[in-house]
């Protein structure tokens, strides 16, 4: 994957981030990981991509960060329903600003939340993923990236 790929999704963690009240929002340097054992928080939102690429693009976060991600929106109700809905919104939107980028074809689906370890996180085993470090307030996520060129 080249570097303007990949800053094509740091971008869209910078833009998503620029929406809440506290907008110092820091990306760590991108990193190959292999896929047997998937970088996983609290919550992920999944987001399977077709077209020049396919694979998978989810965003994944400790559940104190996602708290405090809905009441800087401006949203008191931090319920689990709402905490699973921000998270498949993250990664939906960042998947949504890359197919702004890469056209029509970059198909996106629907985004897929889980919650818990990253066993039920499918990615190949031949690929390795690129996992963007995201700071935010006193926490981290991440947004991870597996896609291959079809």
């Amino acid at each position: 994957m080249s570097e303007d790929t990949l800053k094509i999704f740091i971008n869209g963690v910078l833009n998503y981030f620029q929406h809440t009240s506290d907008k110092d929002v820091k990306v760590g340097a991108p990193y190959l990981v292999e896929n047997r054992d998937p970088t996983c928080f609290d919550y992920t939102g999944i987001i399977g991509v077709s077209g020049p690429y396919k694979g998978t693009v989810y965003f994944t976060a400790p559940k104190i960060l996602l708290t405090h991600l809905l009441l800087s929106l401006g949203e008191q109700d931090t319920s689990n329903e709402n905490i699973m809905d921000i998270v498949g919104e993250v990664a939906n939107t960042i998947s949504g600003n890359a197919r702004s980028e890469f056209g029509q074809e970059f198909m996106i689906s629907v985004p897929v939340m889980i919650e818990g370890d990253g066993s039920k996180i499918q990615l190949p085993e031949q690929l390795r993923s690129y996992v963007i470090p995201i700071y935010w307030k006193a926490y981290s996520a991440a947004v991870v990236i597996c896609l291959e060129n079809v």
